[in-house]
């Protein structure tokens, strides 16, 4: 019996994974990007995601059957391909350039009885409305009927050691009882367990319900942390005491701002499509975008007025930031608060400095000195604010020896410390 051969088109946070595994699972992985320098990285067994060492990287390569590639070409005789390109927000309008290019350029490569199965997030409709016609169009073939056609919603959680690729439960969907049937066959191979769902559409909503179930309740706490400083109670214990309910209650816990691909960007697909479909506004997404976007302001507020405090401006202040991934213990960066915080205090006239031991250096904004977090720069600064609270940093020295500390996450103690 012959190797199934599988595509993985993107090969960053979410398709390398997928190329890993399914190299485990024991397919012949071609993983596919646009970017050539990317490519030739994995190639020379480097690995930029960090939920992927570089050993696990070598081991698929030695194993002869992951092929980093930058062409089209190599996608020949493909059985499955899987398309996990990004799909980002260009003015408030879903850009889905990413995921037409894809299916042009894999589509003059598809045969009878293939299977193409679409992860990128976006509005329900695409995968049906937009994708299908485009592999048509380059192939000749129909679906359902010629090949099989579904969708997937990735459920990749950078830096989360308890649930990963395969132990998380796959929402798999199909444009017909055939595609489903391949689809899930698939899936079962790398996951401990898949979700049918009736349609592609249910399963493009289905991701955009998670994150924006995400972003709602974020922004409620958030909001609620604004209101109880001008009101002078704690949230945090609030949130804390609130937990032991045993029904009825997830908690929630404030910060700077969100960020990465999927709070930012992906409630807005809904409500993008809502208002083109429907003429109607999705007034919880709008609100809680709203309130998440203010927070990386009022965290520069309340940095500026701890300072005015001690009567020290922050013009001509030297803060040290700690983080600026969007995401704990990972090197993410992508439309990262910390980031946003970093730049106003700058605009305010800070000398801003930043401890971030992830992020690749070409990553980090302009402007911003990045150092190590010694004793001395803690006690050199003005005010530590504590933005991304990865697990390397040393909270106790920061509390010891800082003047003054502004934390965003609840990692600190002590006399000179405020809490968001």
């Amino acid at each position: 019996m012959s190797v199934e051969k599988l595509v993985v088109i993107g090969q960053g946070y979410v398709g390398l994974p997928l190329a890993m595994r399914a190299v485990e699972a024991g397919l012949d992985v071609v993983g596919l990007d646009v970017d050539a320098d990317r490519v030739k990285r994995l190639a020379s067994g480097e690995s930029f995601v960090a939920d992927i060492p570089a050993d696990r990287l070598g081991r698929a390569l030695a194993s002869g059957r992951y092929h980093p590639s930058s062409e089209y070409a190599d996608a020949r005789d493909f059985d499955i391909c899987v398309i996990t390109v990004p799909t980002p927000l260009r003015d408030g309008t879903p850009d889905l350039s990413f995921v037409e290019q894809a299916g042009t350029g894999v589509g003059p490569y598809l045969r009878s009885g293939c299977t193409v199965i679409l992860e990128s997030t976006t509005y329900p409709g695409t995968t049906e409305e937009l994708l299908r016609p485009l592999l048509e169009s380059a192939s000749g073939l129909r679906s359902p009927g010629d090949f099989h056609l579904g969708y997937s919603p990735e459920r990749i959680d950078p830096g989360n050691r308890t649930w990963r690729l395969e132990n998380t439960p796959k929402v798999v969907a199909g444009v017909d009882g055939a595609s489903l049937a391949r689809v899930d066959g698939f899936y079962r191979r790398l996951v401990e367990r898949t979700v049918p769902v009736g349609s592609t559409r249910v399963a493009e909503l289905t991701k955009l319900i998670e994150n924006t179930f995400r972003q709602v309740n974020i922004a409620l706490v958030n909001e609620l942390t604004m209101l109880s400083h001008q009101l002078d109670i704690d949230v945090w214990q609030a949130i804390e005491a609130a937990e032991t309910k045993p029904f009825g209650f997830m908690p929630f816990r404030p910060g700077p701002g969100v960020g990465g691909h999927c709070l930012p960007i992906d409630p807005c697909y809904l409500s993008w499509q809502v208002k083109r479909r429907l003429g109607r506004q999705f007034r919880f997404i709008e609100l809680a975008n709203d309130v998440n976007h203010e927070m990386p302001e009022h965290v520069a507020q309340r940095v500026m007025a701890g300072l005015n405090r001690s009567g020290r401006a922050v013009s001509g202040a030297r803060l040290l930031l700690l983080g600026l991934a969007y995401k704990r213990n990972t090197g993410d960066m992508r439309d990262s608060p910390a980031v946003d915080v970093a730049r106003r205090l700058r605009e305010l006239g800070a000398e801003v400095r930043a401890v971030e031991p992830y992020a690749e250096p070409h990553h980090l904004p302009e402007g911003v000195l990045t150092v190590d977090l010694t004793e001395r720069e803690v006690r050199e600064a003005d005010a530590v604010v504590v933005v991304t609270d990865h697990d390397v940093f040393d909270y106790d020295l920061v509390a010891r020896h800082a003047r003054y500390v502004f934390d965003t996450r609840n990692r600190c103690t002590g006399p000179t410390v405020e809490r968001l």
